[in-house]
């Protein structure tokens, strides 16, 4: 990526003011990631059930996928400061390079579970990989600290619009096996072979990074210091976000609506493909909102009326009533995630970054890996959607604590 090049895009508004090349760089490993897990949340499920497993199996490995990817970024919260930023990302490429070739041939229970565990998967709508945190660090250190929100919300941006992309594309192979005959289960196993595919180009993708943080470890990047507290209380108060998430992740929300509605894993795709771009267009309208009213403030009255929307879901008469509220939901419920991020980068030290996005990105996977275990279990006893209740419910208490806890702390200037 050439600076000419970068120059074009802020012109045409896809860069903030400043950016180096890198972040381009960023933003497009970030938007092929995005596509296959879009892809692979929605496939994951149906595979699953192809195999024989119930939705209490399900849930098992999708909460293996999270508590894996949880203990894996804490690794790194604790011992990034040591390595380049690059050399972690391209490690985490090869990682999955390799999960996406071992779903393609694994098919018994236990194998699954371990790849499940130590691999890349990512059963959510949202990014909870272990690239989150790398990513972010290395991010904030592109963009002049007055265009870290809009560089974050585009980051968030690009992240919906091609997962949102990827669960379209998730009805392909029932819709080839369909019209052509072929068989189901090599296409939905090449989907796994394809999320390899893209693990291997994003490891060219990043291969470049030259920033400093990318291709040296500094000597006052470091653990957490003076921002110990403030981040800490963060991490607990998004981890109880997450944990209600974690009952809605995509995987699980696609299996709620195969049993409460039997849609087909097109109609599926669909819904979840809208979804995705109502949360795309929330992304950009936070930055103007963040500016008006503050980032706490973005976040708190973006995300409540989004929970308590989330609640009625399961209530819905018919499925256009259940997708009409999913889709307004998904135009409210992503706003945070920018600002969230931005928040963060700004109230810590520049050298504390790497270890403030893993520390705050840990709990959050921690606590949403246990939730799809229960939503699993609560849907094999039920098709009512009480896992959207719960995950509605305890977010809505996340954010009315968040709104105490930090609404007269004084704001960030960089937003």
């Amino acid at each position: 990526m050439t600076e000419s090049t970068v120059a074009s895009d802020r012109r045409w508004g896809l860069l903030p003011a400043g950016a180096s090349s890198d972040a381009w760089r960023l933003l497009s490993g970030k938007s092929l990631r995005a596509f296959t897990d879009g892809l692979v949340s929605v496939v994951l499920p149906v595979y699953l059930i192809r195999l024989g497993y119930s939705a209490f199996g399900v849930g098992a490995i999708v909460t293996s996928t999270l508590l894996g990817s949880a203990l894996l970024t804490l690794a790194i919260g604790l011992f990034a400061h040591h390595f380049p930023g690059r050399r972690i990302l391209l490690a985490a490429c090869a990682l999955m390079a390799a999960t996406g070739l071992s779903f393609a041939v694994a098919t018994a229970f236990w194998p699954l579970l371990i790849v499940a565990f130590l691999g890349t998967i990512n059963p959510s709508a949202g990014d909870v990989s272990i690239f989150l945190p790398a990513e972010q660090s290395l991010l904030a250190g592109t963009v002049p600290s007055k265009g870290r929100t809009a560089l974050f919300a585009r980051y968030s941006l690009i992240g919906s619009l091609a997962g949102a992309f990827g669960t379209l594309a998730a009805a392909f192979p029932d819709m080839l096996a369909g019209r052509f005959g072929m068989d189901e289960m090599g296409l939905l196993r090449g989907v796994f072979v394809f999320y390899a595919a893209i693990g291997c180009a994003t490891w060219f993708i990043y291969r470049p990074l030259s920033s400093l943080g990318a291709i040296a470890a500094p000597s006052d990047r470091k653990p957490l210091g003076r921002s110990r507290h403030i981040v800490l209380v963060m991490a607990g108060l998004f981890s109880l976000d997450a944990f209600g998430g974690g009952f809605v992740v995509q995987s699980l929300l696609a299996l709620w609506l195969f049993k409460a509605f039997h849609v087909s894993v097109a109609t599926a795709s669909s819904i979840l493909f809208w979804a995705g771009i109502c949360s795309a267009v929330s992304y950009l309208v936070a930055v103007p909102l963040s500016r008006r009213f503050g980032l706490i403030n973005t976040m708190v009255f973006t995300h409540l009326p989004s929970n308590v929307l989330l609640i009625f879901v399961p209530f819905a008469p018919n499925l256009t009533i259940a997708i009409a509220l999913l889709l307004v939901r998904s135009a409210l419920s992503q706003m945070d995630v920018p600002t969230r991020t931005s928040y963060v980068m700004a109230v810590v030290a520049p050298e504390e970054r790497p270890a403030a996005a893993s520390i705050t990105a840990v709990p959050r996977s921690l606590a949403s890996a246990v939730s799809p275990l229960l939503a699993g279990y609560l849907l094999s006893l039920s098709v009512f959607g009480w896992p959207l209740i719960f995950a509605g419910t305890l977010k809505a208490v996340y954010d009315l604590l968040l709104l105490i806890r930090f609404r007269n702390l004084p704001p960030p200037e960089d937003t």
